[in-house]
C-alpha cells in the first residue's frame, strides 16, 4: 500500500487533525485517511448527482404550476380521514 507524507503543516491544522482524531478515536493517521476519503466520497456523490440530474429536479415554472394544479385537491385535511 502506498504511504504519503505531507510537510509543513501548519500548527493549526496540526491541532485540528489531533482533536479530530480524539473525537473520533483513531490515530492521526486513520483520521486523515476518514477526512480524505469523505472529501473524496462527496465528489463522487456530487458527480453522479449531475449525470442523473436531468431525471429529476428541472421543471419549468409552466410544469409546476400544472402539477401543483391537479393535486391541489391533495392539500386539503378531511377530519373523516383520521376518525377511527
Amino acid at each position: 500500500m502506498k504511504s504519503i507524507t505531507i510537510h509543513s503543516i501548519d500548527p493549526d491544522l496540526d491541532k485540528k487533525i489531533s482533536e479530530k482524531s480524539k473525537e473520533l478515536g483513531l490515530s492521526q493517521n486513520r483520521t486523515v485517511k476518514a477526512i480524505l476519503q469523505n472529501a473524496l466520497q462527496s465528489d463522487n456523490k456530487a458527480a453522479r448527482k449531475e449525470m442523473f440530474s436531468d431525471l429529476f429536479g428541472k421543471w419549468k415554472p409552466e410544469e409546476r404550476a400544472a402539477f401543483e394544479k391537479r393535486i391541489i385537491d391533495l392539500e386539503e385535511l378531511n377530519d373523516s380521514d383520521w376518525a377511527k
